[in-house]
């Protein structure tokens, strides 16, 4: 697909004007690959996926490097005299009492200087018990991330739905196309034998004009519904990724009445909405126990090693060792006020909520892919009318010219059975539009639409 993509961005700027041609399946997946709304779903993946590592790293211990630096000029002494210090004795009751004698005290003399003090160490953390706290976490992250992968599949889902729905506007607007030149041929044709028999007295000189009438409108009608044929490609070159500028052909054609004839759904679990309903609801049960976490006991253990050095006294270091020190951490929660007790509630009847929502949810899906079925049943019924009605303008239209050609009917009513081919055909195409339309809805509303 990155091959023919390049193949495509390489012969555009020698060629704007040369057609594309694309079909239904290749479009679907350059716009898997390059619209911008597959694009921030991925990363919504990614982010989702992270996150779950993220939350898987609070079951392993938390190791921490830390030191701290302090340098100070600061310095001084502090001495003490040498002197004659009284001793003493004691007595029976053990009370001190002197006993005349003296010893003698050499005196003290202390330089100390601040100067670089340092300490570094090691720490290590890891919680033994947290209520459950950790262990809901990562179950949140998990459900979350796969949420998002869902929700990934519902963008590709809609990003594939209204592929298919530009797809079918380019064919019905190329179809269009062609009727108004075949009108216009018809028109011209018919000017052509109306001219010779008015210049052979056959025909009235009215004729003449009622058909130039006829044809000038055509004219208008080619030229819009060239305007829709290029509009309609821009509006595909957008959701698969291409310059607007690109002229794309569809290779694929409208449906017939026996299109989309499909076994009835009446199953919605294939959808991912009802996926993520089920998830949103497990989110909120795990965030009842998250909260109910707050009230119970939590425990964690600690162990450090750390060294410290500094501060010089009669030039020698004073501080200048090692410990190691092992910690356990037990808090028990006694009484908030109902602080906690109430976020318990609260995430009880957000529960509840989200219960009442996925039923809610689930019953207008369901809802919905019946009407998708019946939208579907009517689009194919009004196709096959409009499939008969085409039938019979164009053999109404072939009898017309016979008696045209004959004498038998006016110029105005062989006029208003073309009008009326033309009327037909445009309602056949668009009844095989809205064919593929309600059949690409019924496909999403029954989950059918994008398989991974």
């Amino acid at each position: 697909m990155k091959q023919f993509l390049l193949s495509i961005l390489i012969v555009l700027p020698s060629a704007v004007d040369a057609q594309t041609v694309l079909s239904i399946d290749q479009c679907r997946q350059m716009a898997l690959e390059h619209n911008k709304q597959m694009a921030a779903a991925k990363r919504g993946v990614d982010y989702a996926a992270f996150m779950q590592k993220s939350y898987r790293g609070n079951f392993f211990p938390d190791i921490s490097i830390g030191g701290t630096g302090l340098y100070s000029n600061a310095s001084g002494d502090y001495s003490v005299a040498e002197a004659y210090l009284p001793t003493v004795d004691t007595d029976a009751a053990g009370n001190l009492l002197p006993n005349g004698g003296y010893a003698y005290f050499p005196g003290m003399a202390l330089d100390y200087k601040v100067g670089l003090v340092y300490t570094g160490g090691v720490k290590l953390e890891q919680p033994i018990y947290m209520g459950g706290k950790i262990t809901t976490a990562y179950r949140m992250a998990k459900i979350a991330n796969s949420i998002a992968e869902k929700q990934h599949t519902l963008t590709a889902t809609e990003v594939i739905e209204q592929t298919e729905q530009a797809y079918s506007q380019l064919i019905k607007a190329t179809e269009l196309q062609r009727v108004a030149q075949s009108y216009n041929a018809l028109l011209t044709e018919l000017l052509r034998s109306v001219e010779s028999a008015y210049n052979h007295g056959m025909k009235p000189r009215n004729d003449v004009l009622k058909v130039q009438v006829r044809l000038n409108e055509s004219l208008l009608a080619m030229r819009r519904a060239d305007n829709s044929v290029r509009l309609a490609s821009m509006n595909l070159c957008h959701y698969v990724g291409l310059p607007l500028e690109t002229t794309i052909a569809a290779s694929d054609s409208l449906p017939s009445s026996d299109y989309a004839l499909l076994p009835e759904a009446t199953d919605i679990t294939a959808r991912p909405e009802y996926a993520m309903l089920g998830s949103q609801v497990e989110l909120a049960g795990q965030q009842v126990r998250l909260s109910r976490s707050e009230m119970l006991p939590q425990i964690g253990a600690s162990a450090s090693y750390n060294y410290i050095h500094g501060i010089d006294v009669n030039d020698h270091t004073l501080l200048d060792r090692s410990n190691f020190a092992v910690m356990l951490n037990v808090s028990i929660p006694v009484f908030h006020f109902g602080e906690r007790r109430n976020k318990v509630r609260a995430a009880k009847a957000k529960l509840e909520q989200a219960k009442l929502e996925q039923q809610d949810a689930n019953e207008k899906m369901m809802l919905e892919l019946t009407q998708a079925a019946n939208n579907l049943d009517e689009a194919r019924l009004e196709c096959q009318i409009a499939e008969t009605s085409m039938a019979q303008a164009e053999e109404n239209m072939r009898v017309s010219r016979k008696q045209y050609d004959a004498g038998m009917e006016t110029i105005a009513d062989h006029l208003e059975a073309q009008t009326l081919w033309q009327q037909a055909r445009e309602t056949s195409i668009d009844a095989a539009y809205q064919l593929r339309l309600c059949h690409v809805a019924y496909l999403k509303a029954a989950g059918r639409l994008y398989e991974q």
